[in-house]
């Protein structure tokens, strides 16, 4: 009866995600779950031991939740990722993964739909992300236009040494923030450097000044 539970628990959580997403539950050596999606399948069988470098390796050695790109090397084909460690009394027990495809390996841009067409937009003149509306309002110092993915998308193909989940609804460049000022209740307002102002929640205010020191 307890296998059945078990087996029926981990089903359910498959459910609450898209068919779009893989996911992998692990205890702390080897896969204890594994369930492909239509859209990307890493071959894992439940028995699988834990590789080295793979996005649920590294929550399971940093015990914390890990969310980047892994390419190609490990399982012959690139995927984005999101691991969570969980735990019991203290005790890492191990690592949830939602596994979604890689759109490619070398994007660099952010095309978003305009007025008058759609303009690909360079990673590096990207200023800031805002959720509107169910899509992604993308704003640059000369221009702005929307585009179908959603943060959550974004946050795994943007670059994560230029760009942080600052609000629910916001993500922004760090390379464009001119000024950080405090703001009610520990929380900050960012003035970008195409005079914007972008909030800091208090759910995202710890997580940012210990990514940007201060």
């Amino acid at each position: 009866m307890e296998e059945i539970t078990l087996s029926s628990l981990l089903e359910t959580i498959g459910e609450l995600f898209s068919d779009e997403v893989s996911i992998g539950i692990t205890n702390t050596k080897e896969y204890v779950y594994y369930r492909p999606s239509k859209r990307i399948d890493l071959k894992i069988r439940t028995g699988d031991l834990i590789k080295e470098g793979t996005i649920a390796h590294k929550a399971l050695t940093s015990k914390q939740k890990v969310s980047e790109f892994i390419n190609r090397d490990i399982y012959g084909v690139p995927y984005h990722g999101m691991a969570v460690p969980f735990s019991h009394d203290k005790e890492i027990e191990g690592v949830v993964t939602a596994i979604y495809p890689a759109l490619t390996d070398a994007k660099s841009v952010v095309t978003v739909k305009t007025a008058d067409g759609w303009i690909p937009v360079p990673f590096s003149q990207v200023v800031y992300l805002e959720a509107k509306d169910k899509k992604t309002k993308v704003y640059s110092g000369e221009l702005s236009g929307i585009h179908k993915n959603c943060l959550h998308e974004f946050e795994y193909f943007l670059p994560k040494d230029s760009f942080i989940r600052c609000h629910r609804s916001f993500v922004v460049n760090v390379n464009h923030i001119k000024a950080i000022y405090p703001d009610t209740h520990s929380t900050f307002v960012l003035c970008m450097d195409n005079d914007e102002k972008v909030p800091v929640s208090q759910s995202y205010s710890s997580y940012f000044r210990k990514l940007l020191g201060f």
